[in-house]
């Protein structure tokens, strides 16, 4: 005799199963998915303030600026920020036909391409004796070496300005001893902008430093004893050893380095006010001149050009130090 079978029980039972659903599936999916939908409330909840901030302070200024770049608006424009026109790219164009602006980024060129090398130089020259040559007090070495970075400019400004003082200065005192008239540092085209380079030298390569040594207390120990076992001597080993595994802490130290003096702006402003006759002013601070002239449409500008000369650079930087 066959037995009756439930249509409940038959449809659990089929042979497809794909209309087959049990109760505890039923009841599985929406919990796993209130449980999905919680987790994503709080998880808005926690980046809404930041979201919040960005848009407001990041995202807008930026979209809003940037489209200041192609209008005539001035500082008279301010109450009435619609009724402006466009110039398209006119802003850019009279950026780029400036003769002061073209002098500027020449400025700005030449403190980059001096002030960088100098400074990743004598960065690492700074972690090697301290990680190689320098056993006891490396710690005080690494704060003096560091304060110059946390200290105000406003306070490196006035040292400096006595250090390179034409009459009294340490400078020209140390050069009178051996018969050399030292020149009017700040106040010579010719030496004013060398002065501000050796100045931002200074004040910055003990951040590139303490990111080099620890790069080079990465290093095992190991690799420097299989050159020294095949024959290479202490040079060898620092230029095909140490150098190559040191590429990524280098390409991160240009990098960022390269942007800060790409976008220098406190040395000249409180050393030199751009002079003399503009032979230190950079682009920030002629731009930062424009702002205060009233030129918010030409200022924006100067600023979005700097812009995409510091992404073409940075992107030249990882196309040549990039790990191979």
């Amino acid at each position: 005799m066959s037995q009756k079978t439930a249509p409940g029980e038959a449809l659990r039972a089929s042979p497809g199963g794909g209309n087959a659903v049990t109760s505890g599936g039923r009841r599985g999916a929406p919990d796993g998915r209130r449980r999905l939908d919680r987790q994503t409330v709080a998880a808005w909840v926690l980046v809404l303030p930041f979201v919040v901030l960005f848009l407001a302070f990041t995202a807008g200024p930026v979209l809003g600026s940037f489209g200041m770049s192609f209008t005539d608006i001035r500082q008279r424009d301010l109450r009435t920020p619609f009724s402006v026109d466009g110039v398209g790219f006119g802003n850019y164009v009279k950026a780029l036909s400036d003769e002061t602006f073209r002098k500027a980024a020449f400025n700005t060129a030449y403190f980059v391409v001096l002030g960088v090398p100098l400074t990743l130089v004598v960065a690492l020259a700074a972690a090697v004796l301290l990680d190689r040559g320098v056993k006891r007090f490396q710690a005080l070495f690494k704060v003096g070496y560091y304060l110059p970075v946390v200290t105000s400019i406003v306070a490196i400004a006035v040292i400096w300005r006595f250090v390179l003082s034409p009459d009294n200065g340490l400078v020209n005192t140390v050069l009178g001893w051996v018969g050399i008239h030292g020149p009017n540092w700040l106040a010579s085209k010719t030496w004013a902008m060398p002065s501000l380079i050796a100045m931002a030298v200074w004040r910055n390569f003990g951040s590139a430093m303490i990111i080099f040594l620890a790069g080079l207390q990465g290093i095992p120990e190991t690799v420097e004893e299989a050159g020294q076992i095949d024959g290479a001597g202490p040079w060898q080993r620092f230029r095909y050893l140490i150098v190559p595994l040191l590429r990524p802490t280098i390409l991160f130290t240009s990098v960022t380095t390269g942007i800060g003096y790409l976008q220098f702006f406190e040395e000249p402003f409180v050393m030199t006010q751009g002079g003399p006759l503009d032979s230190t002013l950079s682009v920030s601070m002629y731009t930062y001149n424009q702002f205060g002239f009233g030129n918010y449409g030409l200022a924006t500008s100067m600023a979005y050009i700097l812009f995409v000369v510091i992404a073409v650079i940075t992107f030249i930087q990882f196309r040549l130090l990039r790990e191979k």
